[in-house]
C-alpha cells in the first residue's frame, strides 16, 4: 500500500514540472512591464509592453488550465501500458464529466444552491476549457483521472468477440468511463458545494493560524519526505483551492504585476503567501549543513567531501534539488534529519514573521525571477530582512550540525571508517524499491508472426491500421507464405517487395505493441 501511496504522489509530480519555465517567464514579463523600472518603454500603448504581455499571457497556460494538466499528466506514471492513450481517454472523460455537471447544473441547479450564471468568487464555479462547470480543481481532476487509470489497467486487454473486436482498448475504457463519468457528475453536484463551504472556513483556518500554521505546514513537509508523502501537504495548498482560488502558485503568479505596482507589505497583499516559504531549506539550510560537513571531515579527506558537496550544494542552490544531501541525512542519521525538519520549519516561521511571503519553493532561479527581480523596487526592505534571517539560520544550521555530528560521532561523509568510501547517498540506497512489469498479450502469436517475418534482424519497422501489421523488412524473400501465416492463426499475408502486410484482424493494435516489445528482446520472452 505504501508503494502505490509513494507512486500516486510521484504522478503528480509529473503536471507539476511543468510550472518552472512559465513561472519564470511571468516574473520577467512583469519586471519588463513595470514602468518604475523602464520608464515610458513599458507604457501600454508601446510594442515592448506589447510583446511582453504577449509572452505573459502564454505563461499563464499552465497556471490557468491546471486541472487538465493534472487530468493528462498522472496516467503517464500510473497506466501500466499504452500510457499514451490512457492519457487522452484521461482528457475525453474529465471534459465528459464537466459537461455532464454543467448540464445538470442548467437543470437543476437552483435546488443545490448553485447559479450557473453567477461569477461571484464564492460562486463555487469555474471554466475548463470553456464549459461553465464546478470548480473542483486539481482534485477532481486527479478523481476522474484516477478512476481512468484504473479501468484502464483492468479493463484494457479485455477480450471481445471478433465482431465487436473494434470496441477493444481506448474504446472500451472511454465506453465505460463514460457510464462511469454519468454516475460521478450527479454524485459531485450533491456533495462539491458541503466540501466548498469547508475548503472556505479551512481557507480562514488556515490563513488565522499566521506563523504557526506556516511552520507546522513546514514540519510535516520535511518529516514525511522519507515516506513519500510530502506532495500531499502541499499540492493542495499550491495547486487546489484549499488556500486561494486555484492555489497559492498559480494567485502568486497571476498577481505578481499587482503586487510589483503596490507599496503595501507583501504579507498584507498576500497572507497565504507564508505557504510558499518551503524553498527557503534549499539555499539557506543546506548550506549551513554542508559547511558543518565540510568541517567535520577528516582532514585527510577534507578535499573528497568538497568534491561530493560542492555539486550537491550548487543543485540545491540553483536548482532546488535537496536529495543528495537531505537523504544521507536519512541515511547515516535520521535524529540528524529531524533537527534539519525542526530548523526548517523555524527558518520558515521567522521568514513569515519579518513579513516575507512569496513563491520561493525552487532554487535562486525561482527566488530571483518570481520575486526578487520583479518585485524589489517596491519591496527590497523585505527583501534584505529576509536575507539576513536567512543568513543567520545557515549560522544556526552549521553550528548546530556540527556539535551533533561531533558529540555523537556520526559517520557523515568523510568520518567513515577507514575501509569504506566517501560519498553521498541517494533515495536509492535509503528505500531500495523495485518494480517488475509483467508483459500481456499473444506471445505465442507474436513470435510465430516475428518468425514467419524472417526474424528480428530482417524486421526494420512494425506499425498497424485497423486489421493489418504493416511491417517493413530487409528482405522480402525471408518472408514466409500465405499458408505460413494462416497456419499460425492469422488470416493471411500481403507482400510488395519489403513492405509486408499481416491480416491478423481487429486486434491489430494491441498484437502490434507485443510484437514490438518482443523485437526489443531480440524476437523471444524472455
Amino acid at each position: 500500500m505504501m508503494q502505490k501511496i509513494q507512486k500516486f504522489g510521484g504522478a503528480m509530480l509529473v503536471p507539476v514540472l511543468l510550472f518552472a519555465f512559465p513561472g519564470m517567464m511571468i516574473g520577467i514579463s512583469t519586471l519588463c512591464k513595470n514602468q518604475m523600472v523602464f520608464g515610458s518603454l513599458a507604457a501600454d500603448t508601446t510594442l515592448w509592453y506589447r510583446f511582453w504581455k504577449i509572452v505573459e499571457q502564454g505563461a499563464y497556460t499552465v497556471f490557468n488550465q491546471m486541472p487538465l494538466l493534472f487530468a493528462v499528466g498522472l496516467p503517464i506514471m500510473l497506466a501500466k501500458k499504452e500510457q499514451a492513450r490512457c492519457c487522452m481517454v484521461a482528457l475525453l472523460l474529465y471534459l465528459t464529466f464537466n459537461y455532464f455537471i454543467n448540464q445538470i447544473l442548467t437543470f437543476w441547479g437552483p435546488s443545490v444552491g448553485i447559479d450557473l450564471a453567477s461569477t461571484a468568487r464564492d460562486s463555487g464555479l469555474t471554466s475548463v476549457a470553456g464549459i461553465r462547470t464546478l470548480d473542483t480543481g486539481m482534485f477532481g481532476a486527479i478523481i476522474v483521472s484516477a478512476i481512468v487509470v484504473w479501468l484502464h489497467n483492468r479493463f484494457y486487454d479485455t477480450e471481445l468477440p471478433e465482431c465487436l473486436a473494434i470496441f477493444r482498448g481506448t474504446c472500451f475504457i472511454s465506453i465505460i468511463g463514460f457510464a462511469a463519468m454519468l454516475i460521478l457528475a450527479p454524485i459531485f453536484v450533491l456533495v462539491w458545494p458541503v466540501i466548498q463551504r469547508g475548503i472556505f472556513a479551512m481557507q480562514d483556518f488556515l490563513v488565522s493560524t499566521g506563523t504557526f500554521g506556516v511552520g507546522l505546514f513546514g514540519l510535516l513537509l520535511k518529516l514525511l519526505l522519507p515516506f513519500g508523502m510530502h506532495h500531499f501537504v502541499y499540492t493542495p495548498l499550491e495547486f487546489d483551492n484549499l488556500l486561494v482560488d486555484g492555489g497559492t502558485v498559480a494567485y502568486w503568479a497571476q498577481h505578481l504585476g499587482e503586487f510589483a505596482q503596490s507599496t503595501e507589505p507583501l504579507k498584507v497583499l498576500f497572507p497565504q503567501g507564508g505557504f510558499g516559504l518551503k524553498g527557503l531549506v534549499k539555499v539557506f539550510g543546506i548550506t549551513g549543513a554542508a559547511l558543518a560537513l565540510y568541517s567535520t571531515a577528516k582532514p585527510e579527506k577534507k578535499k573528497t567531501v568538497a568534491g561530493l558537496l560542492i555539486p550537491a550544494v550548487l543543485a540545491s542552490l540553483i536548482a532546488g534539488i535537496t536529495e543528495p544531501l537531505e537523504y544521507t541525512f536519512l541515511f547515516v542519521a535520521p535524529g540528524l534529519f529531524v533537527v534539519h525538519a525542526i530548523l526548517s520549519a523555524c527558518l520558515m516561521m521567522a521568514s513569515y514573521a519579518g513579513g516575507l511571503v512569496g513563491n520561493f519553493g525552487g532554487g535562486l532561479i525561482d527566488w530571483a525571477t518570481l520575486n526578487y527581480i520583479p518585485l524589489w523596487h517596491n519591496h527590497w526592505q523585505t527583501y534584505v530582512v529576509h536575507i539576513v534571517i536567512g543568513l543567520v539560520f545557515t549560522a544556526i544550521w552549521f553550528v548546530t550540525f556540527r556539535f551533533i555530528i561531533l558529540k555523537f560521532d556520526l559517520a557523515t561523509p568523510g568520518r567513515e571508517k577507514e575501509d569504506e568510501t566517501v560519498s553521498l547517498k541517494t533515495k536509492a540506497d535509503y528505500r531500495a524499491k523495485t518494480e517488475n512489469k509483467k508483459k500481456e498479450g499473444k506471445i505465442e502469436f507474436a513470435n510465430s508472426i516475428i518468425e514467419g517475418l524472417g526474424g528480428a534482424d530482417n524486421i526494420e519497422d512494425v506499425a498497424n491500421c485497423m486489421t493489418r501489421l504493416r511491417v517493413s523488412v530487409k528482405d522480402g524473400n525471408k518472408v514466409e507464405s500465405n499458408s505460413y501465416f494462416q497456419g499460425i492463426g492469422a488470416h493471411g499475408v500481403m507482400k510488395a517487395g519489403n513492405a509486408v502486410q499481416v491480416i491478423v484482424g481487429m486486434n491489430a493494435p494491441f498484437i502490434k505493441s507485443t510484437v514490438k516489445e518482443l523485437l526489443e528482446k531480440g524476437g523471444t520472452q524472455e
